[in-house]
């Protein structure tokens, strides 16, 4: 196929089927596998915190997220709405954002600092060791992951299509939980995730 159709193809793809591709994007977790735990997990509130303390909700969506990504800004106001809208405390839907990054602008101190100024509804918890958004397989920020009541995962990778909310026309995450709390299986369950790659450190030899 020449490269000039091959494009032509792949963009009537995208146009069609958004960012729902066959293919595994997630190279540690599958759809349906039981999502890796955490515990003592300082958060913005000075806490620790834990997946236990969220037992008690039907559904989780966990969030990669950080402070020095431009994506992460860009959806900021989607994720503190989807929050507003499904996560108050007597719903059935719980909602964690972890960063893992550790350069100066991710650190708690400035986690803090963006937590309050935009009056994070939700934890926002700090992961020196960066082990649990290796275990999630998580590649960028933001990145969503949604969890069933068993803590299965039910859905993981982007928010919605489009970077403009105003041109969004699968929400996906919204979707996912919908179908989660119906004890449904959502229409899409993976996507690629978009965003900033999370800033993993490098193994030293």
């Amino acid at each position: 196929m020449r490269p000039a159709l091959a494009l032509l193809f792949l963009s009537a793809w995208i146009s069609t089927y958004g960012w729902t591709f066959p293919d595994r994007y997630n190279k540690i977790l599958a759809p349906g596998d039981k999502a890796p735990s955490w515990s003592n997990l300082p958060g913005t509130d000075g806490k620790p915190h834990s997946l236990a303390e969220f037992k008690d909700k039907q559904v989780l969506v966990v969030i990669f997220l950080c402070c020095s990504c431009p994506a992460v800004e860009d959806y900021e106001e989607r994720i503190l709405d989807f929050a507003k809208k499904h996560c108050g405390p007597d719903s059935k839907v719980g909602l964690v954002g972890i960063n893992v990054n550790t350069i100066e602008e991710d650190s708690l101190e400035n986690m803090k600092l963006r937590a309050t100024e935009k009056k994070y509804s939700f934890p926002y918890l700090f992961d020196k060791s960066q082990k649990i958004a290796k275990d999630f397989g998580a590649a960028y920020t933001p990145e969503f992951f949604v969890l069933d009541k068993e803590r299965k995962v039910v859905y993981m990778g982007a928010m919605d299509d489009r970077d403009n909310p105003t041109q969004a026309k699968e929400r996906f995450l919204e979707e996912a939980v919908l179908a989660a709390l119906e004890g449904k299986t959502p229409k899409v369950r993976e996507t690629l995730g978009r965003g900033c790659r999370i800033r993993y450190e490098r193994a030293r030899r």
